[in-house]
This record gives C-alpha cells, structure tokens and sequence, in this order.
C-alpha cells in the first residue's frame, strides 16, 4: 500500500498537517508540548495529535521501507 503512494503527494501533506493552522502555534507543537508536559488527557487532543502527526508517520515508514530496509 505504501508504494501507491507518491512521494510528492505524501511529503506535501505531512508539511501541511504539520504546520497547520499556523498561528498561534501549530497543532502539532500544542500537542507534543502537551505530552511532554503530561497535560494530553482530553481525548479529542489525543485524537488531534494523532490526525496531524499520521501524515508523519506514513511518510517516515515509506522511507523506512524504501531506503533503510534495501540491501
């Protein structure tokens, strides 16, 4: 299923979800302060954190798959 996905396409909605909104802070750097703080207890910011970090790690583990694991 990974290799269906191109690398443009995947790589454009990682930074996207990652960075958005935008302002104040990016959901994404909310959340994270959040865990370290162990203030992620609301299980819509869990879920939050989960929806924009997904893009992350789909793209992390095609390149895992593609580059690491060759050889």
């Amino acid at each position: 299923m990974l290799d269906s996905i191109p690398y443009s396409l995947l790589i454009i909605i990682a930074v996207f979800m990652a960075v958005a909104p935008g302002l104040p802070a990016p959901h994404l750097v909310e959340k994270l302060i959040m865990l370290k703080n162990g203030a992620l207890n609301n299980p819509l910011d869990i879920f939050d954190l989960a929806l924009h970090s997904a893009p992350l790690a789909v793209l992390v583990a095609k390149l895992v798959k593609d580059y690491a694991l060759k050889g």
